[in-house]
């Protein structure tokens, strides 16, 4: 078993393995082993940042890892700091060691970032600071967030049954323009000498057609229908925005347009779900879909996403906070992140069998009826975040491998 060369520098590491994981926690499970020496291999940067972070890599890396290795593919792993954690041991959000690594990876897994330790810090030292760099250091400009509601969570939505049951969307969010971006920013005094904070929405052509193009790209692969939201009947950066929408939808003529302003979206989202199939829209507004869209599905520790550029590696994370008040408690729900793996296996490295092999995996754990405290229902198991990594591994490990299939 090959091991990664760690780097000193930093104290929160522990030995990382290429293939063949050992088991988590202290459960018994024995893990089988891919046959005959790995066909593939990648690098992948972790950064469990602050709060729930490191606790649900854990359990991704794990999952992961095996995945991986069932499928004859060996993982090597480097874990770098971010956010919070990166400003208390290097006095920066991203350290340059940070997105140097990650960009010389083949794809990166983030958990989470931020906390309240660091909230009245100025921006420039803020751990959202961090990754915004990050996302912008790595080129990624095509977020995708899935909200799908399993059969298995239904009833733990907040809609109604029939309202919920079937959902099934994609948000494709534009990730380094917009008013996160945008200059001028800053604070100033108005004529009368009050104190001001100002942002701007700027978009060029160039960034409104790339997203569009994932989004249409994307919406053809699934039910062929594509809805984009703005605010044109107000914003000038949602004019131009609709205009360059509609103009790459005729490169798309087997997918169906359609155009929504953010506010009556936002309320058809919680109406009636199911009219949506993919959504692309700015960062802000995709910011806030896809947030509520988490909702619908029961819980927002269940919605991983991908975040892609033109080339480089990908950046795969839990839509999820740090949740600073269960950090450390073993409470977190790790399975956003163990789905954003599958993304990661799926996007980043392109890796289906291993990613439908999680996919699958935390679908049985769910059908056995365990349950983290924010998805719990009466009848249910209820478990930490080390139980629930541990059932799904055994889930994965279960399952025949692709090449005994074949």
């Amino acid at each position: 078993m090959a091991s990664l060369q760690l780097r000193s520098s930093l104290p929160f590491r522990t030995p990382t393995w290429t293939s063949n994981p050992p088991p988590i926690g202290r459960s018994s499970l024995r893990v089988r082993c891919s046959a005959g020496p790995p066909k593939k291999r990648y690098s992948v940067t972790l950064l469990p940042g602050d709060g729930i972070g490191p606790e649900v890599i854990s359990v991704a890396k794990d999952v992961l890892s095996l995945a991986a290795s069932l499928e004859g593919i060996a993982l090597q792993f480097e874990e770098m700091r971010v956010g919070g954690a990166a400003i208390d041991a290097d006095g920066v959000p991203l350290p340059e060691e940070t997105l140097s690594v990650a960009r010389q990876s083949d794809a990166v897994l983030l958990g989470a970032i931020g906390g309240y330790k660091w909230d009245s810090n100025v921006r420039e030292l803020k751990p959202e600071t961090g990754l915004l760099k990050l996302r912008a250091g790595l080129g990624v400009f095509a977020n995708l967030r899935p909200a799908t509601v399993l059969p298995q969570l239904v009833d733990s939505s907040t809609l109604k049954r029939e309202v919920a049951e079937g959902v099934d969307i994609m948000v494709v969010r534009e990730l380094t323009g917009g008013i996160y971006f945008g200059n001028p920013r800053g604070f100033g005094k108005n004529d009368n000498g009050e104190d001001i904070g100002f942002n701007t929405e700027v978009y060029a052509a160039s960034e409104i057609d790339r997203i569009a193009h994932i989004a249409f790209e994307t919406a053809r692969k699934r039910r062929g229908r594509l809805c984009s939201v703005d605010k044109a009947n107000v914003l000038e950066a949602s004019v131009l925005w609709r205009k360059r929408v509609t103009n790459v939808a005729s490169e798309y003529p087997d997918v169906q347009l359609s155009h929504m302003y953010i506010d009556n979206a936002a309320m058809q989202l919680v109406r009636d779900p199911k009219q949506f199939d993919t959504i692309v829209t700015n960062n802000i507004f995709g910011d806030i879909l896809s947030d509520e869209a988490s909702m619908i599905t029961g819980s927002i520790g269940m919605l991983p996403s991908a975040s892609l550029g033109e080339s480089g590696p990908g950046l795969f994370e839990p839509i999820h906070g740090s949740a600073p008040d269960i950090a450390g408690q073993d409470k977190a729900n790790p399975l956003a992140t163990v789905l954003s793996a599958a993304m990661l296996l799926r996007y980043g490295l392109g890796e289906e069998n291993a990613a439908k092999r999680i996919e699958n995996a935390v679908l049985e754990t769910l059908d056995k009826g365990f349950r983290t405290g924010d998805i719990f229902s009466t009848g249910k198991v209820l478990v930490g975040c080390r139980r629930m990594g541990e059932e799904v591994l055994k889930s994965v490990d279960s399952q025949i491998p692709t090449t005994a299939r074949s």
